[in-house]
């Protein structure tokens, strides 16, 4: 861990945890404990692909694959678009994970956009950081859900889910996953406790279907972040949604990973 971000971890109580790690067998038995079926593995700028893939192979029923790739890095975007094409077509993975903050680039720069558009023709998800850094030493202007709105509309068949509710920027939020059908929130490092009261009457009523559960392990671990969801005021219906079909939907969960890869007519080529 980078000693800038150190600073953040201390301040959730983390740090220790973060800089020992915790063996991938811990992370199921605590996912047992939490009651917690499946959860996403991302790799980002600051974990590489090879821990994703390791615990794909070690756990493949626990755990849904997050890549990464920096079109900045040597090779630039094309080299990047290549290692997403081989973590989803050889390891399975469902997605791209980017922390835009860490990278200091805003989502609508046009290096990241040879990535979206792999995306698409991989039929896999966008999961993205909004809202504030957290940590001091990074900018949170990276953060502004307005750029998920210029993503959405220069790729309209991307799914994007947008993590950490946008605060304090989540009425913007709302509105972009309101606008646009392929855009979700997810609610990862807020406890439900402290979700804001417009948000809470969105994931209750008209956005039902366009909230995900999420807990930000190990900055907010899974019990923690469960804890208050029975306060909600959710209907049977609304608390399916949110702890497991709004996921199902927005990372494709419903069928086989292979279906995206035929769509991009190499599935032959792996």
């Amino acid at each position: 861990m980078p000693a800038r971000n150190r600073a953040l971890a201390e301040k959730y109580g983390v740090a220790e945890r973060l800089n020992e790690g915790i063996a991938l067998d811990a992370m199921v038995a605590e996912m047992d404990e939490a009651g917690v079926d499946l959860a996403l593995c991302s790799a980002g700028p600051l974990i590489p692909n090879r821990f994703v893939v390791e615990a794909l192979q070690r756990h493949p029923d626990r755990f849904v694959g997050m890549a990464t790739a920096n079109p900045w890095a040597e090779g630039g975007p094309m080299a990047a678009v290549r290692t997403l094409r081989e973590m989803v077509l050889e390891h399975g993975c469902r997605g791209l994970k980017l922390e835009p903050f860490i990278d200091d680039r805003l989502l609508t720069e046009a290096s990241w956009y040879p990535l979206y558009a792999a995306c698409v023709d991989l039929d896999v998800t966008l999961q993205v950081q909004v809202g504030q850094s957290g940590a001091p030493s990074y900018v949170s202007e990276t953060g502004r859900p307005t750029y998920v709105d210029r993503v959405a509309v220069d790729f309209p068949e991307l799914r994007v889910v947008a993590g950490h509710i946008g605060w304090p920027w989540t009425d913007e939020m709302i509105a972009i996953a309101q606008k646009h059908d392929n855009v979700w929130i997810d609610t990862s490092a807020h406890q439900p406790r402290y979700y804001p009261p417009t948000f809470v009457h969105f994931l209750r009523t008209f956005g039902t279907e366009k909230v995900l559960w999420g807990s930000d392990w190990p900055v907010l671990d899974q019990q923690r972040a469960l804890a208050g969801v029975d306060d909600l005021g959710l209907s049977a219906e609304g608390r399916a949604r949110f702890l497991h079909d709004n996921a199902v939907c927005a990372f494709a969960l419903d069928r086989p990973q292979e279906d995206g890869a035929r769509q991009t007519g190499e599935a032959g080529d792996r």
